[in-house]
């Protein structure tokens, strides 16, 4: 995907950033698990999950928080994200297919700089809320 540019001129609130799109299946759990170091059964280890009442292993929040912040460096640039803060609704499971929502909520010019306020959000394809938070990006202007 390439780098969106975002002019804090031509960027308005309620501005949506271009959705990103994951299946999440087993192979990322277990590639998050060897990239992280979280080797939590209850990510990998089907046997144990059920047995500690879970339907199966589920997805890292981290992975989750992760793949959402991708998205939003996507949509305000690379090393412009200031603040970005979740919480975890809601556990992610193998094969769920997870959609990234931003919204421009607010914008404002702080100390010299100008910031776009977002409201992040992870979802599946029911529409239930995984991660939800916030994030500030300062975003350059046009001119």
């Amino acid at each position: 995907m390439s780098q969106q540019r975002l002019s804090f001129d031509d960027v308005h609130v309620g501005d949506q950033a271009p959705e990103k799109v994951h299946k999440l299946t087993r192979t990322d759990l277990v590639r998050y698990a060897g990239a992280s170091g979280d080797f939590n059964p209850m990510h990998h280890d089907e046997v144990l999950a059920t047995a500690a009442g879970q339907p199966s292993v589920f997805g890292h929040g981290m992975f989750s928080m992760g793949f959402l912040g991708s998205a939003i460096t996507d949509y305000v640039g690379a090393g412009n994200l200031t603040h970005y803060k979740v919480r975890f609704s809601r556990q992610t499971w193998p094969n769920e297919v997870l959609t990234t929502k931003i919204t421009v909520a607010g914008k404002r010019s702080e100390d010299g700089h100008d910031l776009v306020d977002l409201d992040v959000r992870l979802v599946n394809a029911q529409g239930e809320e995984k991660v939800i938070g916030e994030a500030t990006a300062a975003v350059p202007s046009a001119s």
